[in-house]
């Protein structure tokens, strides 16, 4: 039985194929193939979950916005819009990131769980990221995370 993700992604690829949907067909068909490779990694091939399906995607999501980063600052802008636009079709398939308030209201909650068990200033990092990270799985980037943390420590 494949997971819903992985066939609504093969599904998606076909009508984008005849569409001649160039970017969104390589686009998936790259996703797709991450995916099978997950599968076939290790002692015996296995279906991925959908959450697995998630973080693959996730994973690639992140490939296209570094290498549209680099690509911009080599001065290759065309390479660097398309990074972006394939970043966007892959955005498609995840949940909707956290806005900024919305994550800082979950770090100040864990902000003040970690202080209650006794962790406080730059030292509670690691305690505060144990209780945010479970809450902001697949919702929010790590970086973006502990940017936020260590805002919400250094204020006090």
């Amino acid at each position: 039985m494949t997971t819903t993700l992985k066939s609504r992604l093969q599904g998606d690829l076909t009508a984008a194929i005849k569409t001649r949907d160039e970017l969104r067909s390589s686009t998936l068909r790259l996703t797709l193939t991450a995916i099978q490779k997950e599968e076939v990694a290790g002692e015996a091939a296995r279906e991925l979950s959908d959450a697995e399906v998630e973080k693959i995607i996730a994973r690639e999501a992140k490939k296209r916005r570094e290498a549209a980063d680099a690509f911009a600052q080599g001065g290759r802008a065309e390479q660097a819009e398309r990074e972006r636009a394939e970043g966007e079709v892959l955005a498609e398939y995840l949940p909707k990131q956290l806005t900024d308030e919305e994550l800082d209201a979950l770090v100040a909650e864990a902000v003040r769980e970690a202080a209650a068990g006794g962790a406080q200033g730059p030292r509670a990092m690691g305690a505060v990221m144990k209780i945010v990270n479970p809450k902001v799985a697949g919702l929010a980037e790590g970086g973006r995370v502990a940017a936020a943390v260590k805002r919400r420590l250094a204020e006090g």
